[in-house]
């Protein structure tokens, strides 16, 4: 018999007064109850659109079953049948524009809670399962993947299942990619992204680090080693500004370097010594999942005030509600119809102030959202010391302008097909390299077309 409550299993939380205060998660997940409670409002419908919804098309009916039975390690099977990275997308996926939006219990009321199960699933098997080596059949052929985000893992898990001997170029010193320098550890924890890391490795996935494509090795030199396919996930993570005064002060951080400086370079933990401006008041300039994810830190880290600087209303930002929501518990104050117009410096060259234009909304622009206006003569300050500028990335330039037959568009992102194939033959491209900045779980899905791709092109040359 379906649980026909038209409301989730709400999930467990930390109070807000006291994670604004520390680093640990703040979603505690669900108890074995709580999932299978949660797990019979599934009404595994006939024609299953919550799949269609998926980019990785997790058999999700198959696996919400199974935890409504109690029987836990088969649902994370049935999960990572398609999907090498469960307990990531169960954190941070955008569950609620895929496959949660397709949910039919949406319809009156609330989807199933399709990601905390999905997180449950994973947590469950992390603590209780002896990890195994799979036996695979080596069929000697090498494919390189240059980065380790969410694409890259993707991409390397499907095809060490094929078969193929995988080695992730990385540049940083550890794997991850955004999962490590980007998404805050009370989001994602980073243990968690190591043991999908691990998980990898005993498929026969070699990680090597500290290597950036275009300048320690070229696509050309990777080829000459052997390797019969490239596939590039490198992300976006060439910052943009503004172009307004101020922007070279003391004190003013692309929201990529200043989660860096915290997630993978840990300046959150006093033992480290890592350069990072303790803020007294911080403007966060933007509305995205990124926005959200620096003034929440920035909070954590001891601000007493921190504001979210945006040209539109609230209505029209492109964070998850999730986040607006958890960052307006933990105290971030909101400046929605605001516009930066210049940063003010102090006499010794640091931030000590922004100044802001109010806005108000025209008409509908080329995406659908109406245009911000500016209200002449409506300037005023905002005293801070730390300004964060989040207004979006772009890929760095490195490969495409060190590889010879690799078309990009004017945005600087890899041109690719539908199965991910670029200009040049045999090399690939997915995820924010191809499409600029956007989800995780969007570019896993291109890291499991090109796998598949890759592995068709392989075959067809033999």
């Amino acid at each position: 018999m379906a649980n026909m409550s038209l409301t989730k299993v709400p999930m467990p939380e930390q109070d807000p007064n006291i994670r604004n205060k520390n680093f640990d998660e703040v979603a505690l997940g669900y108890t074995e109850e709580m999932a299978k409670e949660e797990a019979t409002r599934c009404l595994n419908c006939k024609n299953r659109p919550c799949v269609g919804g998926c980019p990785v098309n997790v058999r999700i009916p198959d696996f919400i079953a199974q935890i409504a039975e109690g029987n836990f390690e088969e649902a994370y099977k049935i999960i990572t049948a398609t999907n090498c990275l469960p307990a990531v997308c169960g954190r941070v996926c955008t569950q609620e524009t895929q496959c949660e939006s397709k949910c039919v219990r949406g319809l009156k009321g609330e989807s199933v809670g399709i990601g905390r199960l999905e997180r449950f699933a994973a947590d469950y098997h992390m603590a209780h399962a002896k990890e195994s080596v799979p036996a695979i059949s080596k069929n000697g052929h090498r494919v390189a993947v240059v980065g380790s985000g969410p694409s890259g893992l993707t991409c390397a898990g499907d095809l060490a299942r094929l078969g193929y001997e995988v080695t992730i170029f990385e540049a940083f010193h550890k794997a991850g990619g955004v999962l490590v320098y980007g998404i805050p550890e009370f989001r994602l924890p980073k243990t968690i992204v190591q043991k999908e890391v691990d998980n990898l490795r005993t498929l026969g996935v070699e990680v090597r680090t500290n290597f950036v494509i275009g300048k320690t090795l070229t696509i050309d030199e990777i080829f000459e080693e052997g390797y019969e396919a490239v596939f590039i996930g490198s992300g976006a993570g060439l910052p943009s500004f503004m172009g307004i005064e101020g922007e070279s002060l003391v004190g003013v951080y692309s929201a990529n370097e200043y989660l860096t400086r915290v997630n993978l370079m840990k300046a959150y933990i006093n033992e480290y010594d890592t350069p990072i401006r303790k803020s007294r008041a911080v403007a966060v300039v933007g509305g995205g999942n990124v926005a959200m994810d620096a003034a929440r830190t920035a909070k954590r880290l001891g601000a007493e005030h921190v504001y979210i600087v945006y040209r539109r209303s609230e209505e029209e930002m492109p964070a998850r509600a999730e986040e607006v929501h958890h960052a307006k518990e933990e105290g971030i104050e909101f400046l929605c119809l605001n516009n930066p117009t210049r940063i003010l410096g102090s006499e010794n060259g640091e931030v000590r102030a922004i100044e802001v234009i109010s806005m108000e909304l025209g008409e509908p622009d080329a995406s659908g959202r109406r245009r911000p206006v500016a209200i002449s003569g409506s300037e005023h300050e905002i005293e801070v010391d730390t300004v964060v500028m989040s207004i979006g990335t772009s890929p760095n330039p490195l490969i495409r302008t060190t590889t010879k037959g690799l078309d990009a568009n004017p945005r600087g992102c890899l041109v690719a097909d539908e199965t991910m194939a670029t200009s040049r033959p045999g090399v690939f491209a997915g995820g924010d390299a191809v499409t600029g900045a956007a989800t995780v779980i969007l570019a896993m899905g291109a890291g499991k077309t090109a796998a598949a791709s890759i592995d068709k092109y392989i075959k067809e040359k033999v």
